[in-house]
């Protein structure tokens, strides 16, 4: 539903009727509603996107290979990217009560980009999620030449390689 008709077109009533269960067994597993509907597809989309970034050949997360990943996470998902980068939900990001699977992604992350210390790979892996982000926002708006994807990444990959 939110693929084809965006997440303004999710609703509670629409969800009961498109799996076939009445609204009120929809609250009864989520008593928040639709904003914790939408947060289990943040966390779970979150899931899938490190598990996706820490996938590469010999077992750990390269640089380029998260790059990519999380590139290729946004464009074959735009529905569920825009719920984890903009929908309302109950999730709390950069605390203690992030969920261990955001943790997860956000230290693969601080991984790849390295640092002097803690502060400095969390600023880096911030910095590097940012860049991220923003490139899938424009990528999904059209608004990036598709033909320079592959540059990109390397471009990206140089600003963040730990000797620069």
């Amino acid at each position: 539903m939110a693929e084809s008709e965006g997440w303004p077109a999710v609703t509670v009533r629409r969800l009961a009727d498109a799996i076939g269960v009445s609204q009120p067994i929809l609250y009864r597993h989520f008593p928040g509603g639709r904003d914790d509907i939408v947060g289990r597809v943040v966390v779970d989309g979150y899931a899938e996107l490190a598990e996706a970034m820490a996938a590469s050949d010999d077992g750990l997360a390269t640089l380029p290979g998260l790059i990519g990943a999380y590139l290729d996470f946004a464009r074959t998902h735009p529905a569920v990217y825009e719920a984890m980068a903009s929908a309302r939900s109950s999730i709390v990001f950069a605390s203690a009560e992030t969920p261990a699977i955001l943790r997860r992604g956000f230290a693969l992350l601080e991984q790849v980009v390295g640092g002097s210390d803690a502060r400095e790979r969390a600023v880096r892996a911030e910095l590097l999620w940012s860049t991220l982000h923003g490139i899938s926002q424009l990528d999904a708006h059209g608004r990036l030449d598709a033909v320079l994807d592959g540059l990109r990444e390397e471009a990206v990959a140089a600003l963040f390689a730990r000797d620069a």
